[in-house]
């Protein structure tokens, strides 16, 4: 049917739309975080894409469920609004009938939800979380940028070096404190540079400097002078903690099935089924009076997002408490939400055999 393909076509237009929008918004918000972390000195700059790309991944299945919810909405909205629906009712249609060509668009991106949700976002996440311990796991050396103070890993010293000199791997002015057996060591240079030696070890070697050393609290203190200091740096040792149940695989998570990891199933399982139900409800809360306002129905829509979404995660909490069996808590939400979904059909089927009578 002619009007059916037109409507999937409007559907994949505005989807198109909003998924664009919805993802600028998703990068902006990352990237604003990710740099004022970098400016602070917690991420490294040139992280910060990786971290990006990792971020956007993980947050993908839900952008890609609003996107739905809202193409739907939009498109069907529009209809009323140009009173298309009047043609479509006078036709002898009833409003189930857009169930079909809104599920022949929704299904497609729904199996994509699902793998996103089931696989690629726990391996984005992963990925973040190894991402980072490999830079909180660099040793002190790589953590010296040009204008910060950076501590060491095991906060025994702190570098400060005021700008990279002008062949590769040198720096100028640099400042370097130190805390051993009760005593402060406080080193300033001209200029400093990194070393490896035959057997693997990293040092710092900083030339034309001095060393101020004592007992903070005390009038005993040493200065010498220096031409050249080596400073070994030891690389921080990776400890392998135990991993989130967000970053865990599928096949983990049902292999170890204990509180945690259930919790953590129940909401990637309910995000495919969230993006279905939304899309259907979308078809009721699509209604528009061209004489009335016409932000009541989206007002109405983000409720009914919120309201599910946050009925979702209150049941994945209670699951990860222990207070929630998980098949209740993984159908209860989808139960509720079909019943609602019924009720809003039946109000506006109701209306439309008002009309017909009339």
């Amino acid at each position: 049917m002619i009007f059916l393909r037109a409507a999937q076509r409007e559907f994949t237009q505005n989807a198109v739309a909003v998924f664009v929008a919805l993802f600028a918004i998703l990068i902006s918000t990352v990237l604003i975080r990710l740099l004022g972390q970098a400016a602070g000195g917690r991420v490294p700059a040139d992280a910060v894409l990786a971290l990006i790309g990792f971020g956007a991944v993980a947050q993908m299945p839900v952008v890609l469920s609003l996107t739905v919810f809202i193409a739907v909405l939009m498109s069907l909205s529009r209809s009323y609004r140009d009173s298309e629906m009047v043609v479509w009712f006078s036709s002898g249609l009833p409003l189930t009938a857009w169930v079909r060509p809104v599920l022949r668009f929704v299904l497609p991106v729904v199996v994509v939800i699902a793998a996103l949700s089931l696989f690629g976002a726990p391996w984005a996440q992963k990925k973040s979380v190894e991402y980072k311990e490999q830079l909180n796991n660099r040793d002190d050396v790589t953590r010296v940028a040009p204008g910060l103070f950076r501590e060491s890993s095991g906060g025994e010293r702190v570098f400060f070096v005021e700008a990279l000199s002008g062949d590769a791997g040198r720096v100028r002015n640099v400042f370097a404190s130190s805390m051993q057996h009760g005593r402060l060591g406080v080193m300033v240079a001209a200029e400093g540079h990194m070393e490896v030696d035959p057997n693997g070890n990293r040092f710092v070697v900083l030339e034309n400097g001095r060393r101020y050393e004592g007992t903070p609290g005390t009038p005993s203190y040493r200065v010498m002078e220096f031409e050249r200091y080596q400073i070994l740096m030891e690389s921080k040792e990776a400890v392998d903690g135990p991993r989130q149940p967000k970053t865990l695989a599928l096949p983990a998570l049902i292999k170890n099935p204990d509180q945690r990891n259930q919790a953590e199933l129940l909401a990637r399982i309910s995000t495919p089924l969230l993006a279905v139900m939304l899309a259907l409800l979308a078809i009721p809360l699509s209604f528009v009076n061209p004489r009335a306002g016409r932000t009541n129905n989206l007002i109405l829509a983000i409720l009914v997002y919120l309201i599910y979404s946050n009925t979702i995660s209150v049941c994945q909490a209670w699951v990860g408490q222990g207070r929630l069996r998980f098949d209740v808590g993984l159908i209860v939400p989808h139960v509720v939400m079909l019943g609602v979904l019924a009720l809003l059909f039946y109000r506006r089927l109701s209306v439309f055999a008002r009309w017909r009578r009339s």
